[in-house]
């Protein structure tokens, strides 16, 4: 894993309740609880899910690109630069938001005892 990888990893995990784990085509996989928040894969292309609204948004504001394998739920953004981890992280911290309010909203059956 490169500098910039290691850097949005390290971030990443350092969100509390985060985890990885591995993900399909080798990617490592970063949840918050069952959830995805997005995935990195060894080519250094972070796959981020998004809301149609999110999806918009970025796109329209050049922080993402469409999912390299059309995944309309998906964005694609490449680690190359230092601002690339920036903008990642930002979309990894929205989604990260999303899934603890999920979390509030409809907790499990364990988080309930």
């Amino acid at each position: 894993m490169d500098g910039n990888a290691s850097a949005l990893e390290r971030e990443v995990l350092r969100w509390p309740g985060v985890s990885k784990e591995p993900g399909r085509f080798g990617a490592t996989s970063f949840r918050y609880g069952k959830r995805e928040i997005g995935h990195l894969h060894h080519d250094r292309i972070a796959d981020l899910p998004v809301t149609t609204e999110m999806r918009e948004r970025v796109l329209s504001e050049g922080r993402a690109r469409p999912h390299r394998a059309g995944v309309k739920g998906y964005v694609s953004h490449p680690l190359e630069s230092e601002e690339d981890v920036a903008a990642v992280l930002e979309i990894l911290s929205q989604n990260y938001d999303r899934a603890k309010a999920a979390r509030r909203a409809s907790p499990t059956m364990e988080e309930q005892r």
